[in-house]
């Protein structure tokens, strides 16, 4: 028995087509092979890897969060501001490491921007 890696990350959210807009946004692409599961929600591709929307109550903001890799964090927290999404300062991890910021999503998920180290 192996893990092969991580398969999708579900994220609660108050309404479904403001998070598509934001995901999308973002360069994922929504996927038409989800199943109707009884609740609202959208599967979306992000890489080899899907995040998955679903219409429920949003858990309060204790740290937990999911991270995308991005090839140029300052072009994505520029074209966040942009649109008025408040981001935090991008940072480094330290020489020759990785830099990182992070954002919410519109139900409040935090969400990670990392930019591995060149």
């Amino acid at each position: 028995m192996g893990l092969r890696g991580v398969h999708h990350v579900q994220v609660n959210v108050r309404d479904v087509a403001e998070a598509l807009a934001f995901y999308t946004s973002l360069g994922m692409t929504v996927r038409g092979d989800r199943p109707d599961l009884g609740v609202d929600g959208a599967w979306l591709n992000v890489g080899d890897q899907q995040v998955h929307l679903l219409l429920a109550p949003s858990p309060a903001d204790v740290g937990q969060h999911f991270a995308l890799e991005v090839d140029d964090l300052d072009g994505i927290v520029g074209a966040l501001r942009s649109r008025g999404v408040s981001v935090g300062e991008p940072r480094s991890l330290g020489a020759g490491l990785a830099r990182q910021t992070s954002t919410h999503d519109p139900s409040g998920n935090r969400i990670e921007l990392r930019e591995p180290a060149l």
